[in-house]
């Protein structure tokens, strides 16, 4: 007789079944209909598959299409498998590699017997992966010895899984899934069969190469990438999504409208054009103003720093591979063999701004009447990104942070956090993002510090949240394990722009282990030394990335105060053109950015090109407005317009101009 298990479900109750039972007939003896929404299960909170059995006493929860994530999850990696499947019935002699899922879809790495994939390839792929759904094959979970894999796998002419299957650890349990004929080696979990996909709710969206294992001296393959969704509706609401974000792309803007440029003589740095400037100018000055009045101390810090100072902060070992390193002097022949060996004396462009931040905090003895100190910096930083990863303004090698560290003692800890979270939200709906998420990420793996001042500083971020009001589901209050920073957990705030993505912008750490490694102290009301509490704090986090954002969320109609060219003087006659230049030194002298168009064109090309350049407001003139001395407004996106008096439009414009903070 099998043994019986006790299997606690979420309602509180308790089943007895035996050994052996799946999910799936539980779920079948509480009711058909949960039988047949069910499509997977979290035993003791582990997501697995619905037809594997139970071995031990557990909680069991029950997966369907309404736990939206896991669900999407398990669809997005299913898809990957069938699209495995149907290029090797399509292709044969096609090795593969891995697909996983992603945040929007799934990709899957291919190596061609015979030529490259390309997008033409793409109908029929999911043409075929639509007949492998609507067979509805098994998705069989599967153990296998590692040898016998290997065997397999070199049988069938499987190379790259024969080399991943020899190079597993030792002991780890290798699991294989079965659809049929077809064989991928897969940690899991999986639906049932491929029939629980919608096969009309997935769309191969590209192909691109990709090298084995990421690595550029290794083969490279064909990847395959794809969206998969849970029903068409949500497939078409995607698509959607990616067709207004095409539209809102910042590299597409920022050329219309001649704000920047990329190139690979400087691979992931910025070429910012007069009027990009303009907008980096007048962000900055913004955000400088909300610094000052928040009691911030701007500083600047050196760019090379030593890579002993690194080693101290810890930065060298954990950080290493994405700083760009320089020797101390430009070396001697003979001396490059010890710089080479590491035994020479090296710089390092700083990643990030705080252990300069530390050296100016320990220079003076700092009373406890001294905190908190808020020391803030527009850092410019240099960190080494793969050529891969590089994305317009989104992910570059030379940005500039809005970095701040405010060093306090413990009981300052809390309201510290509240003004920061309160300054954050000023800063965020002044710049048009009314709705952001707070997301609490914990210690990770690798760390410094003791258990004790992780569990210390993790609780002191919970409090704080908690003192705003914000750790609510209002706010997407979500705890994040094992994505802190090494030396800190960290708040993130994650804003949500206009056509509903999220943007993980700001951030807050609290940190002591800076200060004990790079040895900074105040002396307390006590007399003695003290460590002082490190708080790592940015709102924009990096100033190219953010404007890319504003770019994308506002698509190219910035606000008139941020907009680089406020208003263009246009007029339909030469003989306004004296005119024109007299409004346009008034226009400027009120402190507007304008620019005028005095060209022999029409003015309904006029109109067109600078609504291309996202103008916020056209100012028409010709001899009636030169004779009365008015203006037609027209404003971008209006076919209207309005008539108003220069001086009455100039009143009307420098209000709109004006910065948030500034206004009365």
């Amino acid at each position: 007789m099998s043994a019986m298990l006790k299997i606690s479900l979420p309602d509180g109750s308790v089943r007895e079944v035996a050994a052996g039972t799946t999910p799936a007939e539980i779920a079948a003896s509480i009711g058909p209909g949960l039988a047949k929404a069910a499509i997977a299960a979290r035993v003791d909170g582990e997501l697995r598959d619905i037809m594997r059995p139970l071995e031990s006493d557990a909680s069991l929860a029950l997966v369907t299409a309404r736990d939206e994530a896991d669900a999407l999850e398990l669809a997005r990696h299913d898809y990957a498998h069938v699209l495995a499947e149907a290029v090797q019935h399509l292709f044969p002699g096609t090795q593969i590699t891995f697909g996983p899922s992603t945040d929007d879809g799934f990709y899957y790495d291919f190596a061609p017997k015979d030529r490259a994939f390309t997008e033409e390839d793409l109908p029929a792929i999911e043409a075929e992966m639509r007949r492998i759904i609507g067979k509805d094959e098994k998705l069989i979970r599967e153990v296998w010895d590692r040898d016998d894999l290997i065997a397999l796998w070199k049988r069938q002419g499987e190379t790259f899984k024969a080399e991943w299957a020899a190079g597993l650890p030792d002991g780890d349990e290798i699991t294989v899934y079965r659809a049929g004929e077809f064989l991928d080696m897969c940690r899991g979990p999986h639906m049932a069969s491929t029939g629980k996909l919608d096969p009309n709710a997935f769309k191969l969206t590209r192909v691109s190469g990709a090298y084995w294992r990421g690595d550029q001296k290794n083969a490279m393959l064909s990847r395959i990438y794809g969206t998969g969704w849970l029903n068409k509706k949500q497939l078409d609401a995607h698509l959607t999504r990616l067709e207004e974000a095409a539209k809102r792309d910042h590299r597409r803007i920022g050329q219309e409208m001649d704000l920047f440029h990329l190139q690979s003589e400087a691979q992931g740095s910025v070429f910012w054009h007069p009027k990009g400037y303009v907008m980096w100018r007048a962000l900055e000055a913004y955000m400088r103003r909300r610094l000052d009045a928040a009691d911030y101390r701007e500083v600047k810090t050196p760019q090379l720093m030593d890579a002993r100072q690194w080693e101290q902060s810890g930065h060298w070992g954990k950080y290493r591979e994405n700083m760009f390193v320089v020797p101390d002097e430009v070396p001697n022949t003979e001396d490059e063999g010890a710089i080479l060996s590491g035994t020479g004396d090296l710089m390092a462009l700083k990643p990030m701004n705080c252990p300069a931040h530390i050296l100016i905090f320990k220079q003076g003895i700092k009373s406890y009447r001294d905190l908190p100190i808020r020391m803030a910096e527009f850092g410019c930083c240099h960190r080494n990104e793969a050529h891969g990863a590089l994305h317009g303004l989104m992910r570059v090698r030379q940005f500039t942070q809005d970095d701040a560290h405010i060093f306090v003692t413990p009981d300052q800890l809390v309201g510290e956090v509240v003004a920061f979270c309160d300054l954050l939200d000023t800063v965020y709906k002044d710049l048009g993002f009314e709705s952001y998420q707070i997301k609490l990420a914990l210690r990770p793996d690798k760390r410094f510090g003791s258990e004790e001042m992780w569990d210390w500083a993790e609780q002191s971020l919970r409090d704080a949240v908690a003192a705003t009001g914000r750790a609510t589901e209002a706010f997407g209050w979500e705890e994040l394990p094992g994505e802190g920073a090494f030396y800190a957990p960290k708040l993130e705030f994650h804003l949500t722009d206009a056509i509903g993505r999220t943007w993980q912008c700001g951030t807050l750490q609290t940190d002591t282990v800076l200060p004990e490694r790079l040895d900074a102290s105040f002396i307390g009301e006590d007399g003695a030394r003290h460590r002082p509490i490190m708080l790592h704090r940015a709102i924009l986090g990096t100033f190219e990335r953010f404007l890319g954002i504003l770019i994308e969320h506002h698509a190219g109609r910035m606000p008139m105060w941020l907009s680089p060219v406020q208003a263009v003087v246009a007029t339909i006659v030469s003989d306004a053109d004296d005119y024109a230049h007299a409004a346009i030194a008034k226009l400027r002298a009120a402190g507007l950015r304008v620019e005028g168009d005095l060209r022999n064109e029409k003015i309904n090309y006029k109109v067109r090109e600078h609504s291309l350049a996202r103008v916020p407001a056209l100012l028409v003139v010709g001899r009636r407005e030169a004779e009365e001395g008015t203006v037609a407004i027209r404003r971008l996106g209006s076919e209207g317009q309005q008539i108003l008096s220069l001086d009455e439009a100039i009143r009307l414009l420098t209000g709109e101009a004006t910065p948030p903070d500034l206004m009365a």
